[in-house]
């Protein structure tokens, strides 16, 4: 269900709710592997949020692998995809997503705000073709709809939960999620530069008050000097853009393909130094409010 900002979110009824947060991929970029990625991981963007029992994933990276092993075991009554933007990072792990094969699957693949004027079916179409793929989406068994919205949309995938989309400063453009339930809130918020002259007033609204604040944070600060227009951010910028939000937790994300786990471990100190209720992201790491 797709409706526009100014309407409210239908009320569910009083009970006790469960949240958290599963990251399958925090990878930037490429896929790392080896004994330098062990304790981060290294495979790209892929972030399961589950509602009670409903299941939102954002990202397609090669993580989504891994968690499309898992769900076969006990498939949810409907999966919900959401794509910030179709950078191959970003979804090159889709075509290995295990429920895309199961005929008892339900699967809503959402994506919005694509620059390049694709439709979120066309995208992935576009990704699984001759000569890059031996097949395309025909041979998926999953009943699989194709859910397009604007940027600045506001989502109700499921009973209690309301999500606002959010444009971002990425190449090609890219959308954010604020995912709204039981009276918590969750951002997700990569790939973005901070803003064209600082942190941007946009982001700092999207992430305020938020419980659980996901952010772009692939550079050090002096990488960032040399890659201005990437559409990324230092993590010292995440930090900046967290305190200016009144986040309560911050989780460092999108981590570089050269930044191994000595490079990381360090980040982490250094960021454990500036900001209380900061941690980096790692892979299988799960994260419960």
């Amino acid at each position: 269900m797709i409706v526009r900002a100014d309407q409210q979110i239908p009320r569910a009824a009083s009970r006790k709710t469960t949240t958290s947060i599963t990251f399958w991929g925090t990878r930037g970029s490429i896929p790392c592997g080896g004994s330098d990625y062990i304790r981060y991981g290294g495979n790209t963007a892929c972030v399961e949020l589950r509602c009670d029992e409903k299941l939102l994933i954002f990202d397609g990276g090669s993580g989504i692998r891994n968690l499309g092993n898992v769900l076969i075991e006990s498939l949810p009554e409907k999966i919900d995809i959401f794509l910030t933007h179709c950078h191959f990072d970003h979804v090159c792990g889709l075509p290995f997503f295990a429920p895309f094969y199961m005929p008892s699957a339900r699967i809503c693949l959402w994506g919005g705000g694509f620059a390049t004027g694709l439709t979120t079916k066309s995208m992935l179409a576009a990704l699984m073709k001759s000569p890059f793929s031996p097949v395309t989406p025909s041979i998926f068994q999953a009943q699989v709809e194709y859910c397009d919205f604007c940027t600045g949309d506001v989502l109700y995938p499921g009973e209690g939960i309301k999500i606002k989309t959010v444009g971002l400063h990425h190449p090609q453009g890219a959308t954010g999620y604020c995912v709204f339930h039981a009276g918590r809130k969750i951002c997700y918020l990569t790939d973005t530069a901070i803003g064209p002259n600082g942190i941007d007033s946009n982001m700092i609204d999207a992430a305020n008050g938020a419980d659980i604040l996901i952010i772009d944070s692939m550079f050090t600060d002096e990488e960032f000097d040399e890659r201005t227009g990437w559409g990324h951010m230092s993590w010292r910028q995440a930090v900046a853009l967290a305190d200016a939000a009144e986040a309560h937790t911050l989780v460092l994300f999108h981590h570089h393909p050269k930044h191994n786990d000595i490079v990381m471990d360090e980040i982490a100190r250094e960021a454990g130094r500036l900001r209380a209720n900061v941690i980096v992201a790692r892979e299988n790491m799960t994260l419960k409010i």
